[in-house]
Formats: structure tokens, C-alpha cells, sequence
């Protein structure tokens, strides 16, 4: 079953937030630079998901060539629980890659 280009997006978008918290709040990357630079020249700011808070916020704050937007995400407690949940973030060193295949699932 192919995944829709709404479905996409979304995923996306929550891998980059994950990631972008992971290192801007708690220093603790999960993944490379060059994986979230990909990642990050992929998200489609403009691009409607239904998720009207999250699409504006993509709209106007977002900024591939950064993380530091995340401390403006309007999701904090989910990106949050996602870290604590999957990678055990905080936690002390790096961070380990998640069992899941999906974290973005969990929001």
C-alpha cells in the first residue's frame, strides 16, 4: 500500500521536530547532520496536512538550514513524549535509535 503525499509530510515533519528537539533541548542527537539536513530540504513548509497549527506554523517558522525553530513548535509535549518514549530521552549520553519503526506513530 503506497503512502498518500499527505502522509508523507506528516512523517516527515515529525522526524524533523523529533530530531531538531532531541539536539536543540537536550543534546542528544538522534540522527546525523547529514541526515537531518536531507530531511530538512525535503519538508514542504507550504504544504496543507490538515493539521492547521502545525501548518502555519511550518508556513512562517520553519527554517531547513536551522533546529532552533523547535523551541517554537506548538507541539512540545508531543515531541517530548516521543523522546522520552522512544529513545529514553533525557537521558545521559547519546541518544540510542529507537525500537520502533514509527516514532512519529506515537503522536
Amino acid at each position: 500500500m503506497e503512502i498518500s503525499r499527505l502522509e508523507k509530510e506528516r512523517r516527515r515533519r515529525i522526524r524533523l521536530a523529533v530530531a531538531a528537539a532531541a539536539y536543540e533541548l537536550f543534546d542528544q542527537p538522534v540522527m546525523s547532520d547529514a541526515e537531518f539536513d536531507q530531511l530538512a530540504r525535503e519538508i514542504m513548509p507550504k504544504f496543507r496536512t490538515g493539521h492547521d497549527a502545525l501548518d502555519r506554523f511550518f508556513a512562517t517558522e520553519f527554517d531547513p538550514d536551522t533546529g532552533v525553530w523547535v523551541r517554537r513548535h506548538p507541539e512540545q509535549d508531543g515531541l517530548k513524549r516521543i523522546l522520552r518514549e522512544v529513545y529514553r530521552i533525557p537521558g545521559r549520553g547519546r541518544a540510542k535509535r529507537p525500537d520502533a519503526e514509527k516514532p512519529e506513530d506515537l503522536i
